[in-house]
């Protein structure tokens, strides 16, 4: 045990400086610090070094290590989706409910379509093509989020619109994925299991608002008051687990749904800006860069091979354009304009961690062959990589009103 911990340390060493080495040298080249993070994470993986398993001088318990690194990427990422939920303000966030909805669910139907019709037609089965589809429907804002704090621009009309529909995307997404899954026959619970996820989801929300709006406030008063070392601060981090607990186990949605929940309405607390310098110091210290390096480090892009590639590479440009198209439409339709539209687009494309779960639970689930699983995987670390990159341009000509004073929090 003590030669894992020390393998563990070493490894948390080489990927920290690694994170901010090439966040860095993407910030040299003009590009989200993000970007050279996750390029990283692809360098130290199995796509090029292999570092846990190629470095075997240095590293003997590579499974170990990587269930490990996992679970510090996770905590990262709840980490991350807490900061955004403190950049918000709830009425701002309430505004911009038209839009979020319109965008979200036209941003999780013209995925899972095209995705699906792509699969078919290169020869996967009904029931292999609907999960390829869900893969593309599956946005990850953590991304998009972390580059629009870099660009000042989270509390713009996009920025909250952009995390507005992120949230009614992970409803539908999941949702979808339960229906699908009773039509596979996977689901024991039939149409009542559908009906009792939809059940959970709505009493987990409401539950949720309830607390955050009555009862965090007055919590976070008694808990300031009390002569305890950085008790707010633990108050907080108690909170935002327990929010991501409940949201996965209680309410059937992603554990960073709950995180951002929590940041959404201890930002209106008065321990606000105690909390982010605290929390940001935590975050962006340790638990983030290594969120944005494990995902490098969880695929092997070299899998893919021969006549795959074809449909990798049209897969993910499908994944890329039908986000724009489906979110940004949405918006549109809202009453966005054109580049307002474009640019809350572009922020969906990402899909992260949220479109690997959606693979992972495909896979082990038999509804999606292993080479497919692979090309989904490529597909995620694709719209992963260009979305901070295509999100700065968007937003390179900004009119100065969408800007914030906020300073970066890094």
């Amino acid at each position: 045990m003590e030669s894992e911990f020390l393998e563990f340390i070493l490894a948390i060493v080489i990927i920290i400086v690694a994170a901010k080495l090439g966040g860095y040298i993407s910030t040299r080249f003009n590009q989200p610090s993000v970007l050279g993070e996750l390029l990283a994470g692809l360098a130290l993986g199995p796509t090029l070094i292999d570092m846990l398993h190629n470095w075997t001088l240095f590293f003997h318990h590579a499974d170990t290590l990587e269930e490990l690194l996992a679970i510090m990427a996770e905590l990262g990422v709840i980490l991350l989706m807490l900061l955004a939920g403190l950049e918000l303000h709830l009425p701002d966030l309430l505004n911009a409910g038209k839009v979020s909805a319109l965008s979200g669910v036209m941003g999780v139907l013209l995925p899972l379509g095209l995705g699906a019709g792509a699969a078919v037609l290169f020869g996967a089965s009904g029931q292999e093509a609907l999960f390829m589809g869900l893969t593309l429907a599956a946005t990850s804002v953590s991304i998009s989020a972390q580059t629009l704090m870099e660009l000042n621009v989270l509390r713009s009309r996009v920025g909250l619109a952009l995390l507005g529909a992120a949230v009614f995307d992970d409803i539908l997404v999941i949702l979808v994925l339960s229906i699908a899954f009773v039509l596979v026959g996977e689901s024991a619970g039939g149409l009542s299991g559908v009906l009792l996820t939809i059940l959970n989801m709505v009493l987990y929300l409401g539950l949720a608002s309830a607390i955050g709006i009555w009862v965090l406030p007055w919590l976070a008063r008694q808990i300031d008051r009390l002569p305890i070392s950085k008790g707010t601060l633990a108050f907080v981090l108690v909170v935002c687990l327990l929010f991501a607990y409940a949201a996965e186990i209680f309410g059937g949605m992603a554990a960073i749904t709950g995180a951002f929940l929590a940041g959404l309405f201890l930002g209106r607390t008065h321990i606000r800006e105690q909390i982010e310098e605290g929390i940001s110091s935590l975050a962006y210290a340790f638990f983030v860069p290594i969120f944005f390096v494990d995902i490098g480090l969880a695929v092997n892009l070299r899998a893919i091979s021969g006549n795959a590639w074809w449909f990798a590479a049209i897969f993910t440009i499908i994944a890329i354009i039908s986000k724009i198209g489906g979110s940004g439409l949405g918006a549109r339709i809202a009453g966005f304009t054109n580049r307002e539209a474009f640019q809350l687009g572009i922020g969906m494309v990402s899909r992260g961690e949220v479109g690997l779960i959606v693979a992972s639970f495909a896979l082990s689930a038999g509804l999606i062959s292993q080479q497919n699983f692979s090309i989904a995987v490529f597909m995620v670390i694709m719209a992963t990589l260009v979305t901070p990159p295509m999100l700065r341009a968007a937003f390179a000509r900004r009119p100065e009103a969408t800007k914030s004073t906020k300073p970066s929090p890094r």
